[in-house]
């Protein structure tokens, strides 16, 4: 999941994106304001991360303008200051958590699987989709009860499709939501992941199988077997 921190203090902008990243979520980090402006103009993101204190501004009067241009994203914010006036200003001008510094990554995690749960609805975090049941909090997939392992990518394109199972989902909007700005990509990275998610699907007696619609993208459908 595409996930913007903003944040400039050097511990966290380190520590926080590699525990993300190996819990499926793609980090782009900046340490302003501005920058952050930036990043929402080249990028969708599903949810955003925010400090306070920036060295060029207030992050909540930030929030509350982008809360103002129609912006929906659910956003946490971090800060060090405890104060009960403050945290109604900033649950007031937009935020969907607080979380006080310092903290841990578990915790920063857990807080943000259950914002994302709320923004999309759902109560019960397993996915389940034909016979494949995916954990997005332990990263484990099963296939008819039985464990299916494979690499940190595919994992992510797989949590993807499923989240919008039985749709067309665009080339440009998978590659935008998996990779981060830093992200060495190849050209043929995306493919790659495809097939080889394909394999484990193929291998594992998985019903759902990845149909591609060319020119456009994958969809994510049960079948009854036969390879896509």
């Amino acid at each position: 999941m595409r996930t913007l921190l903003v944040d400039h203090h050097a511990g966290l902008t380190h520590t926080v994106p590699v525990a993300l990243a190996e819990n499926g979520f793609a980090v782009d980090v900046v340490g302003s304001l501005d920058q952050a402006s930036s990043a929402f103009s080249c990028a969708s993101y599903e949810i955003l991360l925010l400090e306070l204190a920036l060295p060029d501004g207030d992050g909540l009067d930030w929030l509350r303008q982008l809360r103002s241009e129609g912006h929906s994203v659910p956003a946490l914010v971090m800060s060090n200051l405890d104060d009960l006036d403050k945290r109604i200003a900033i649950f007031n001008g937009g935020a969907d958590d607080f979380l006080l510094k310092p903290f841990s990554t578990d915790e920063l995690i857990a807080r943000m699987r259950a914002v994302l749960r709320r923004s999309t609805q759902k109560t019960d975090p397993i996915i389940v989709f034909g016979n494949l049941h995916f954990d997005p909090i332990g990263r484990e997939v099963s296939v008819a009860d039985q464990p299916l392992r494979m690499a940190r990518r595919e994992l992510c394109i797989l949590e993807h499709l499923l989240n919008r199972a039985g749709r067309i989902v665009p080339r440009a909007q998978l590659e935008d939501h998996l990779y981060s700005f830093n992200d060495e990509v190849s050209a043929n990275a995306l493919e790659v992941g495809i097939y080889r998610l394909r394999g484990h699907l193929c291998r594992s007696g998985a019903t759902p199988r990845i149909k591609t619609v060319r020119g456009i993208g994958y969809i994510l459908e049960l079948t009854d077997g036969v390879s896509a």
